[in-house]
């Protein structure tokens, strides 16, 4: 028979088979033997320890009771039946409770034997009773895997139940892999980091983060699994970034022109900031080396990224290309459009606007203007992406909000050009250090750090429910200065007719408390139609009104500058970054802002630390650190992301110092042999030659 190995299918382990391979595929996404072995406990528990049924009390995590199961009876009807068995030893009897799998339970326990059970106490009306216990047949004679004072807990799902893959059931497939293909579990690390960073062979991590025999060991292979993964996330990108400077060819920008010096000396409408002026200069150092520019620049709202964009693309203008700026909404797109025609004015180069509601004559136009050369830079959203729009020479491409465009979207960008285009990817949602150097450790990152002169740090305040008639007075007695104000309502995923519902009677009180004629209010929602939306935004923008109901489609983009108080009701509902996006919408002018974060009087304790940061910093970055911490790191990145960042055991949040150590260690390795051609590195190479297939995503900033 063949040797089974670490990618031999799940069904061919012994005690697995087609069906319980198939439920494994779908739940728990395990296809091989090595998938099996990468799903790890995620904690541990000493089953050393027996208690009698006497001491057992509701407050216990969990206990382990040795006695004899008396009786099983079913009780109750249809959604309340269950199976009741009697439990006892010598100190006293409780009760066993099961919801689910009742006929196999019945077949397959034994009344009058004795088990060793596990599980959470839990009191009802005097009765003590373990809900779904592990239940296992006492039996003395059997030697137990690994040490019995840290035994693996696994995690499990009712239909793996069904299938006896309880997290025991699991923990004897994980015995059963390791005897299995212990011997053909390959080093993937070079000895010499392995020396230089203490860390155990793979082999042993695998065997002692499953059956670990003292607390030493577990920790040992915690170490080494986290730092295999951290480490071979840098070696991948790390990688990616020296072959973008290596063989893709960029264009080279050898020329600061006309176009760039007559806006930068007669229209520049304040002088730039300190950060911009390096960015800029990054910019330029980077589009004059002959390779292709990879270039994140994260920005707090209202840190001036666009003009920094705008100086970046007529740099490109100058040198004789075209330019494109992407943004993820209509809205969006529209506002960069006439913030650049309104910083450029008319005569200084040519800007177009396409969008998925451009008439069909003026995009042959547009069309056009592209593929002969008379138009310099192209504003939109996903129709740039589209295969008929087709430039002449694009030499630069800046994507605004990366979050929100697929890797995807932004490959086919990539292709609009023999040499690549000049990538700057912009984000006013500030990534936490780690995480940039996960997410996009191949870009190279700036970042724009100070607001324009003049602008004053907003205000926040957190008010209780309680507080709504306060709330209501300054909101007037803002309007009565002449300001507009942003009242903004959370999208429940759930249920879009109950989001209405909130929206419908938060208006109603309004219109209360601020009656026509003196007061107006828009308000916009996701289930309007565009040109509604557009319509109530622009009697806004044109101050006809003064208060903005919405739901978080304000999120990114328009620009008020009279608008000066935030008001962001339940704001317990929405994640940290979604509120400093929502306060950013303010403070766009000269005058002080507000941002009032309105909670009901309960508050769950994240929700609590979520509005104390809020109302403690404006620091985007300190915010996102939070987040990271509060949310992990899934969620901020997007889910488009996801293909980067297959942790199982790291965590951004807390291993920051070890992902700093594997970069380090990372480039330390492509310094001393950017080709790993050294024998010492022949497991990377490996690696690597392993995971590239034709023209991958990440080659694509």
């Amino acid at each position: 028979m063949a040797e089974l190995s670490l990618i031999t299918p799940i069904e061919y382990l012994k005690g697995v088979g087609p069906q319980k391979a198939d439920v494994l595929k779908k739940e728990l996404q395990v296809f091989t033997i090595g998938d099996l072995l990468t799903q790890y406990p995620f904690r541990y528990i000493d089953r050393t320890e027996f208690h009698k049924i006497r001491k057992l009390h509701p407050d216990m995590m969990a206990a382990q009771v040795l006695g004899r199961l008396v009786s099983l009876q079913l009780v109750g009807e249809k959604r309340t039946k269950r199976l009741v068995g009697s439990f006892k030893d010598e100190t006293g009897s409780m009760e066993l409770v099961w919801f689910q799998s009742i006929p196999w339970l019945q077949k397959s326990l034994k009344v009058g034997s004795a088990y060793i059970i596990y599980g959470k106490p839990s009191e009802f009306n005097g009765q003590l009773s373990i809900t779904h216990p592990e239940m296992d047949l006492y039996n003395p004679q059997v030697k137990q895997a690994g040490n019995m004072s840290l035994q693996p807990v696994y995690s499990s799902t009712e239909k793996l139940k069904k299938f006896n893959l309880d997290t025991k059931g699991i923990q004897r497939l994980q015995q059963t892999a390791l005897e299995t293909v212990f011997r053909s579990i390959d080093e993937t690390i070079p000895q010499e980091i392995l020396a230089k960073h203490q860390l155990i062979s793979r082999q042993q991590a695998l065997a002692s983060i499953h059956f670990p025999s003292n607390q030493k060991e577990l920790n040992q292979a915690i170490k080494r699994i986290k730092f295999e993964e951290l480490f071979f996330i840098q070696l991948k990108l790390l990688n990616n970034k020296q072959l973008n400077t290596q063989k893709f060819r960029g264009q080279r920008f050898n020329k600061v022109g006309e176009k760039f010096n007559t806006f930068f000396n007669e229209r520049l409408p304040f002088p730039l900031t300190g950060a911009q002026k390096r960015v800029i200069k990054e910019i330029r150092i980077d589009t004059n080396t002959g390779a292709q520019m990879n270039r994140l620049v994260q920005g707090d709202v209202g840190s001036g990224k666009t003009v920094v964009a705008l100086m970046s693309m007529l740099l490109a203008v100058d040198n004789g290309f075209q330019a494109c700026m992407m943004a993820p909404t209509e809205i969006l797109a529209t506002q960069h459009y006439h913030g650049l025609k309104q910083l450029v004015g008319d005569d200084l180069v040519s800007i177009k606007l396409l969008t998925g509601s451009t008439g069909t004559k003026e995009r042959r136009l547009i069309h056009q203007a592209l593929e002969d050369g008379s138009l310099d830079i192209l504003i939109g959203t996903h129709a740039l992406i589209e295969d008929k729009v087709q430039f002449k020479n694009l030499g630069f491409v800046v994507i605004d909000e990366q979050h929100r465009f697929g890797v995807e979207q932004r490959a086919k960008l990539w292709r609009k050009n023999v040499i690549p285009p000049h990538m700057l990817v912009m984000t006013a949602t500030p990534i936490p250090r780690t995480l940039a150097m996960t997410m996009y450790g191949d870009l190279d990152i700036s970042v724009i750090d100070e607001l324009p002169a003049g602008r004053k740090p907003i205000k926040t305040v957190h008010f209780f429910e309680s507080s709504r008639l306060r709330m209501f007075g300054f909101m007037r007695e803002e309007i009565a200065k002449g300001r507009q104000v942003y009242l903004v309502y959370p999208l429940i995923k759930e249920s879009e007719k109950l989001d209405l519902i909130y929206l419908e009677a938060g208006l109603e009180n309004l219109q209360r408390e601020f009656p026509l004629p003196q007061y107006k209010i828009s308000i916009v929602h996701g289930k309007m139609p565009v040109k509604d939306k557009d319509f109530e935004m622009q009697r806004f923008v044109k101050h006809e009104t003064q208060i903005m109901v919405a739901t978080t489609v304000i999120e990114v983009g328009v620009n008020v500058p009279n608008a000066s108080v935030m008001v962001i009701e339940n704001s317990e509902r929405f994640g940290l970054s979604q509120l400093h996006q929502l306060r950013g919408r303010v403070g766009r002018g000269a005058e002080q802002s507000f941002c009032i974060l309105m909670s009901g009087n309960k508050l769950s304790k994240e929700g609590r630390l979520r509005l104390d940061t809020m109302v403690r910093t404006n620091d985007g970055f300190e915010i996102a650190e939070v987040d990271l911490e509060l949310r992990g790191p899934g969620d901020i990145s997007g889910t488009q992301q996801s293909g980067v960042l297959d942790l199982k055991m790291a965590n951004l949040a807390t291993d920051q110092a070890l992902l700093t150590d594997c970069r380090n260690t990372v480039i330390a390795i492509f310094k001393e042999d950017p080709m790993l051609q050294s024998e010492k590195n022949y497991l990377l190479r490996s690696f690597l030659a392993r995971k590239s297939d034709g023209i991958a995503w990440d080659k694509i900033s």
